[in-house]
C-alpha cells in the first residue's frame, strides 16, 4: 500500500472514528513531541495521535482487566508472559512503571529470580526467553531498586552463551549463539531477544557478549560473501534463517535459487537479524545491513510473516513486534520497495493492529502457535509493537 498524505490521513481517520467513542479518558491535545533519536518517528497531526493513543488504550484497558489476582498475566505458564505485559504497560506514557498492574506484576517477576541469577519458572524450558524479557521490563523501571536484579540476570544470559567456557571456538558455528537454555542448541529467536534485554539493561555494542552474537547472526543470514558456513555459499537473498547449527535450519524450508536449492530466508527471523545487528553496533551502510533491508523491501506485507510458506499466520504478532523494533532501530520512517513505491511503515503495522483488533481490545492468533492463542501474550506483543513504533 503506498500512502500519500491525503490516503494517509483518511486511513487513520477511519481508524479514529472507529476508536473513539470507546474514550475512558483524555487523549492528548496534540502529538506529543518526539525525541530526535534515530528511531524517532516523524511528527503526528492531532487526528493521527488520537487515532494510536485510542488503539493502545483499548489494548490497555483489556490487559488491565486480565491481571491475575497474583499480579501475573497467565500465570499458570511461568513469568515471561507476565513480563511482557507488565513491559507493555510500563513504556506506555498513560499507565507507566508506577501503576498499581505494573507494580503487582513486578512482584510476580522478581519472586521468580534464582540463585543462578535467571528469572525463570520452575520448570526451566525457557530460561534464556523468561529471562531476557525479564530484564527488558525491569529495564523501564525508575531508581535502581531492580539494578541488581538486572546485573545478575544478565550475568546469568552472557553466561548462557556459547563461547570459549562451553570449549566453543570462533570457527564454530554455535559460536556466539544462545539457546532456550544452557546447553541448548542455539537459534536466532534466543539471539534477538537476548540483545533485546543486553541492550534494554544499557549494556554498551562494545560488550564482547555483542561481538560474540554477530558471529552468530552473520552466519544467520543467508549472504554467502560474509557467511562462511557451507550452507551459505554464493547465496544473494540478504534474508536470515532460523539457525546456522548442525549445517543449518530454516523453519521456512528451503527454495530454488538459479536452479540449486537453498535454506528459505523468512520474516520474522530478518527483522531478528536486522535488529540484532543494529544493537551489536553495525551501522545502517554496513552491507550486511543494507542485504537485510533489501530482502524487507522486496518482500514487504504485514499481512503475513513474510515467505513462511503454509504457516504464514503463525506467530504473526511476534512478528509484528520484531518487525517495530527493528526499523525503529534502522531509523526511516519510510522504506523504498522493490518496485519504488515508497511505503510509511508504521502508519501499515497501525492498520494492521487496527483491523486485527477485537471488540474488547485485546489481540489473539487465530492459529494458535507458540502460545499466540493466549490474547495477554499477543495483546502484550501488539502493544509493544505500537510502543516501539510510538514512543511517545
Amino acid at each position: 500500500m503506498n500512502w500519500d498524505m491525503r490516503s494517509r490521513a483518511a486511513a487513520l481517520t477511519a481508524v479514529l472514528a472507529w476508536a473513539v467513542p470507546l474514550s475512558i479518558g483524555a487523549a492528548p491535545a496534540r502529538a506529543a513531541e518526539q525525541p530526535t533519536t534515530a528511531s524517532a518517528p516523524a511528527p503526528l497531526a492531532p487526528d493521527e495521535a488520537r487515532a494510536i493513543y485510542e488503539i493502545k488504550r483499548r489494548g490497555i484497558k483489556y490487559l488491565i482487566s486480565a491481571q491475575e489476582a497474583s499480579g501475573a498475566w497467565a500465570g499458570e505458564t511461568g513469568v515471561g508472559i507476565t513480563a511482557l505485559c507488565a513491559r507493555a504497560l510500563a513504556e506506555s506514557p498513560d499507565i507507566g512503571p508506577d501503576h498499581a498492574a505494573v507494580k503487582r506484576a513486578v512482584e510476580f517477576v522478581i519472586a521468580a529470580q534464582r540463585p543462578d541469577g535467571g528469572i525463570y519458572s520452575a520448570e526451566g524450558l525457557l530460561k534464556n526467553y523468561e529471562t531476557s524479557v525479564a530484564v527488558s521490563m525491569l529495564s523501564r523501571l525508575p531508581g535502581d531498586k531492580h539494578r541488581p536484579a538486572i546485573d545478575k540476570a544478565v550475568a546469568f544470559l552472557k553466561d548462557g552463551q556459547w563461547d570459549e567456557s562451553e570449549d566453543k571456538r570462533p570457527d564454530d558455528p554455535w559460536y556466539g549463539g544462545a539457546g532456550y537454555g544452557r546447553g541448548q542448541r542455539p537459534d536466532m529467536s534466543n539471539v534477538q531477544i537476548m540483545l533485546d534485554a543486553l541492550r534494554d539493561s544499557g549494556l554498551p555494542p562494545s560488550d564482547p557478549a555483542y561481538q560474540k552474537a554477530l558471529v552468530f547472526i552473520q552466519r544467520s543470514q543467508m549472504r554467502g560473501e560474509s557467511n562462511d558456513q557451507p550452507f551459505a555459499r554464493g547465496s544473494v537473498q540478504g534474508g536470515f534463517i532460523y539457525s546456522p547449527a548442525n549445517g543449518g535450519e530454516s523453519k521456512a524450508g528451503e527454495v530454488e535459487i538459479d536452479g540449486r536449492r537453498e535454506l528459505c530466508c523468512y520474516g520474522s527471523m530478518t527483522y531478528a537479524g536486522l535488529k540484532s545487528m543494529i544493537y551489536a553496533g553495525l551501522n545502517r551502510d554496513d552491507s550486511r545491513v543494507q542485504a537485510a533491508v533489501g530482502w524487507i523491501t522486496r518482500n514487504w506485507t504485514l499481512d503475513q510473516n513474510p515467505n513462511y510458506p503454509n504457516r504464514s499466520q503463525e506467530g504473526l504478532y511476534y512478528f509484528y513486534m520484531t518487525l517495530a523494533r527493528a526499523l525503529a532501530a534502522y531509523g526511516d520512517d519510510e522504506l523504498t520497495l522493490a518496485k519504488g513505491d515508497k511505503i510509511r511503515w508504521r502508519d501499515e503495522l497501525t492498520v494492521a493492529l487496527q483491523k486485527r483488533q477485537e471488540p474488547d481490545g485485546r489481540w489473539v492468533n487465530r492459529e494458535d502457535r507458540w502460545m499466540e492463542g493466549r490474547p495477554e501474550l499477543t495483546t502484550a506483543y501488539a502493544l509493544i509493537a505500537l510502543n516501539a513504533a510510538y514512543p511517545k
